[in-house]
């Protein structure tokens, strides 16, 4: 079983129960994100001054960026109750029918990864989310019955890491679909000051910058950081964090300045050392790093693709000049990504020269 990662995206149930106490209450003090919450603040708004339930909304993104927040925060905004579930919860559509048809006017369903849901419960979920109605099938064969259920007008707020695998109809039915994007380090800064503001802790301008470097563009990753620093200045008797303490902290939790954990770094270090630079199979790439392929290809391989420092081809996986260079080793001829790094070079160079000569 692949242990826990500490800059995984994921959430387990008791970091669930902290994050929830460290997440926004509404718009105005969610970070990050300016034009999606630009864009729902006025689709609120405008359903606010209707006095009726707000469209359909569709929120899209990667783990940890807020997509659950900003769910709470409508229902919130909209002053109505909130009903949580998931995709993979709901197997048939009678399960569908149980909850839509327990709905208050008004009120905001929350449905997660919601493109895990079956087919026939998506079907089921299109009529209601058009018409507020669903047909309740009674019965089996040629003596089978329809039954008409009129819904209370309700608000679907649903959350999906892959869009791409929501069926056209269902994309369509949504009034409103917002992508949430990875976070700058300063957008980062700002929501770990209200974090330590919240756990009542001193970190210095220079801790937060340092915490946020390694926090992968993501909000979640980074209140697990903090919680982590905090933990480790506790122990060493340190009442104001900064950059050296965090550093030192995160470094013995093995996230480097880049963010990459232990998984991150076994992966290159085995496509360098074992394979030389690739291109390897995923398969095998999992075995030599002892994890399982699902582990490596949905936890460590999208920030290493998106960092620059692995790529996928139709061969297999391969080893970028940058991750060479990340840990320490030369890059070798040949290896993808190495023009982009001489470029950067040539600029070094020349901006070395121009000072040498000034």
């Amino acid at each position: 079983m692949a242990e826990q990662s500490l800059v995984s995206g994921g959430e387990e149930p008791e970091e669930r129960v902290i994050e929830a106490a460290l997440r926004p209450k509404n718009l105005h003090d969610f970070v990050g994100q300016h034009r999606v919450r630009k864009q729902l603040a006025l689709v609120l708004e405008a359903s606010k001054m209707r006095g009726r339930s707000a469209d359909h909304v569709l929120m899209s993104g990667p783990p940890g960026l807020g997509k659950t927040t900003l769910a709470m925060i409508i229902a919130a905004e909209m002053n109505a109750p909130l009903r949580i579930s998931s995709g993979p919860a709901i197997q048939h559509a009678g399960d569908l029918a149980a909850i839509l048809s327990s709905l208050s006017e008004g009120e905001v369903l929350f449905l997660d990864e919601i493109h895990r849901m079956s087919r026939p419960a998506e079907e089921m979920l299109y009529m209601a989310m058009e018409d507020f109605r669903v047909d309740i099938v009674v019965g089996k064969g040629a003596g089978a019955t329809a039954i008409p259920l009129e819904l209370p007008p309700f608000t679907l707020v649903g959350a999906t890491t892959r869009a791409g695998l929501l069926p056209g109809p269902l994309r369509d039915r949504f009034g409103f679909t917002g992508h949430l994007e990875f976070y700058s380090v300063a957008e980062l800064e700002l929501v770990l000051r209200r974090s330590a503001g919240l756990l009542d802790l001193k970190v210095n301008s220079a801790g937060f910058t340092e915490i946020a470097g390694r926090s992968r563009g993501t909000p979640r990753i980074a209140n697990r950081l903090l919680r982590r620093v905090r933990d480790w200045a506790l122990v060493h008797g340190i009442d104001q964090i900064d950059a050296r303490s965090a550093s030192a902290a995160l470094d013995m939790y093995e996230v480097d300045q880049r963010g990459l954990d232990r998984l991150d770094r076994s992966v290159l270090e085995a496509l360098i050392t074992k394979f030389n630079g690739g291109p390897v199979g995923l398969s095998t790439l999992a075995i030599a790093v002892g994890e399982e392929a699902e582990t490596v290809e949905t936890v460590a391989e999208p920030f290493l693709v998106r960092e620059g420092l692995l790529g996928r081809t139709p061969r297999g996986r391969i080893a970028m000049a940058s991750a060479w260079t990340h840990l320490g080793y030369a890059v070798p001829s040949g290896v993808f990504g190495q023009e982009t790094l001489a470029l950067f070079d040539e600029d070094e160079n020349h901006a070395e020269s121009v000072d040498t000569a000034g």
